[in-house]
């Protein structure tokens, strides 16, 4: 995902959230000895392959395969929703949030077989986004909520809730956008990165 990827924030300043993570958890005597590895790829989708393969696709190889992991935080799903409502896209593009739903319970169920945990990740506000509607809000409240309440997560971090603005909570916080409305500047960032709770990671 861009987002993961740090798009919006300072070319070559490490100021992407997983970046700040890592830089909390070393400042941590508690969480000095874990790291974090970055596999967002930008345009990446849950479900198809396009940027790359799909995170269904590649979640044996990127996660479940790499020693040592204990935690996935798992954001995905904004990209699914934007790409089914870019004009002329096929109709076999289309995606439901049960569909999206259905695909974190297998990461959750598959996660969960080699001892990992997941912390869910709320998805963001888009309106202003050129591709916003009222069917792709519908649809990312709907996977949102279901994030916040299933219980299906080990843990959530909400996203959606740090990066809001207070005022109309389906945008972003004009202080956290870069101007193209999706993907987070320096400070929404950061607040992402102060949003995870890191406490979680030393629970057995």
């Amino acid at each position: 995902m861009l987002i993961t990827d740090g798009y919006g924030t300072t070319p070559d300043t490490g100021r992407a959230w997983p970046d700040l993570l890592a830089d909390r958890l070393q400042k941590d005597a508690r969480t000095r000895h874990l790291s974090v590895v970055n596999m967002g790829i930008s345009g990446n989708r849950v479900r198809r392959d396009g940027a790359g393969l799909s995170a269904l696709a590649r979640f044996d190889r990127d996660v479940l395969a790499r020693p040592g992991v204990r935690w996935v935080i798992l954001l995905e799903g904004i990209n699914d929703i934007n790409f089914a409502a870019i004009p002329g896209m096929p109709s076999s593009e289309a995606v439901t949030a049960e569909e999206l739903i259905a695909a974190y319970a297998q990461f959750i169920d598959r996660a969960h077989l080699h001892g990992i945990k997941v912390m869910g990740a709320t998805i963001a506000p888009t309106e202003g986004l050129w591709l916003y509607s009222e069917k792709t809000e519908a649809l990312r409240e709907a996977v949102n909520s279901w994030i916040r309440t299933s219980g299906r997560f080990d843990a959530v971090v909400d996203f959606d809730a740090t990066l809001r603005d207070p005022a109309r909570p389906t945008r972003l916080n004009p202080a956290y956008d870069p101007g193209d409305h999706v993907h987070p500047n320096d400070a929404g960032n950061a607040a992402m990165a102060a949003a995870v709770d890191v406490a979680r990671f030393l629970k057995p």
